[in-house]
């Protein structure tokens, strides 16, 4: 792994930012698709997928080094404006909150939106400090198929309601202070990193 894959990528203050975390264990068509569909519609200079060490609410034994998932990651985002970092292994953070708090911290200025799945959104609930992450970013959830109902009927989703942010008004929302969300529909992959596993696992 490259010293510049734990480095942050390039920033400035007023820069519109997507920050788009997980394992990407392995990255996929999904997250390009998700990743363009909030450029286009949140009207992003740049997204960044945040390359997890390893995600704190599942198991990890089986989990490819994080050079191994950054590089694949790479190979796979292939655009100018998607930055792949494993910016969370230098941070030394473990969960989202603390992660996001150390990115405002270094990159004073920088327009930052939290960007997830409807099926993240499902279990949003669960996740260390989820109330202080939706205070500290606007969010973008990006509909994924089979999570669409679940999503927007969790507990995550009806806390936020009162703040809901329109579609027709998805480019204003790195602008809007928190809490702030959108819920973008667009074309949706049915790819998944779980099934892409079990294919290889078959293999």
């Amino acid at each position: 792994m490259r010293a510049e894959d734990l480095r942050l990528p390039p920033h400035a203050p007023g820069l519109r930012i997507g920050l788009f975390g997980g394992s990407f264990n392995p990255a996929h068509d999904g997250h390009r698709m998700a990743s363009l569909t909030a450029l286009r519609r949140l009207q992003l200079d740049r997204v960044w997928w945040l390359v997890s060490p390893g995600n704190p609410l599942k198991d990890n034994a089986a989990l490819p080094s994080l050079g191994e998932r950054i590089a694949t990651a790479q190979e796979l985002a292939d655009h100018a404006r998607i930055h792949v970092t494993g910016i969370e292994a230098s941070l030394r953070t473990r969960y989202t909150a603390d992660t996001l708090r150390a990115l405002k911290l270094r990159c004073p200025g920088v327009r930052f939106v939290w960007i997830m799945g409807s099926d993240n959104l499902a279990g949003f609930h669960r996740w260390n400090e989820w109330r202080a992450i939706a205070r500290m970013m606007p969010i973008a959830v990006i509909d994924r198929p089979g999570s669409t109902h679940r999503a927007v009927a969790s507990p995550a989703a009806n806390w936020l309601s009162r703040w809901r942010v329109s579609e027709n008004a998805a480019a204003a929302l790195p602008l809007l202070e928190p809490p702030a969300w959108v819920f973008l529909h667009g074309r949706r992959s049915e790819l998944s990193s779980t099934y892409l596993r079990e294919l290889a696992g078959r293999d």
